[in-house]
Order: C-alpha cells, then structure tokens, then sequence
C-alpha cells in the first residue's frame, strides 16, 4: 500500500509530504511515474513530495497516515533504510594523516 504523511516537513521554500510503500520499492517508484515525480526525489526509502502534489497523490491512492505511522509501518515491511553516518566535509579514507593539502 502507498502511505503519505501530511506536507509538515519545511525546506526550500515550501513544504513537503513523505511518500512511501509497505509493499516493495517496485511498487513506490511505480505511483512516484504516475505523478511525475522526479526520481531524485528519492531518498533510501521514500519519496520527498512537494506539498502541491498531496492531493493529486491521494486521489491517485496513496492512504494518509500520520509520520509515525509512516515509519512504523515501512519499519515493520522491512524497508526502512536509516542514513548512515556521514564523514564530516573534506574526510577521504585514501588520504593521508596530517593537515589538509591546499
């Protein structure tokens, strides 16, 4: 099934809705094309939807759960993919100790 959690989620000037399946990722990608969705909407286990999009998605759909719902849900499907730590700006496990080259 297709979740939607409400457009709560600020950034870039607007806000923004998650998008998700408790079925597959073949699944998500497909409803993402059937909005035209951009795929670099998509992050690890959902797609970021602009708030514009929410109700085309939920006439197309999508069921509208709460965010921790949302979660709980993609949880318990075995598709969440958490990020992984993130090395801090300029880290290269190829360089050398020492100061930074310039």
């Amino acid at each position: 099934m297709i979740l939607i959690d409400p457009p709560t989620w600020p950034g870039h000037g607007r806000m923004w809705s998650h998008l998700v399946s408790d079925h597959s990722l073949a699944e998500l990608r497909a409803f993402a094309r059937l909005l035209d969705v951009p795929e670099r909407g998509f992050e690890r286990d959902h797609y970021d939807l602009p708030e514009r999009l929410y109700a085309r998605a939920l006439a197309a759909g999508a069921q509208p759960v709460d965010s921790r719902e949302l979660v709980a849900r993609i949880t318990a499907a075995g598709l969440r993919r958490r990020k992984r730590h993130q090395p801090p700006p300029g880290f290269s496990p190829a360089a050398p100790p020492g100061p930074p080259a310039r």
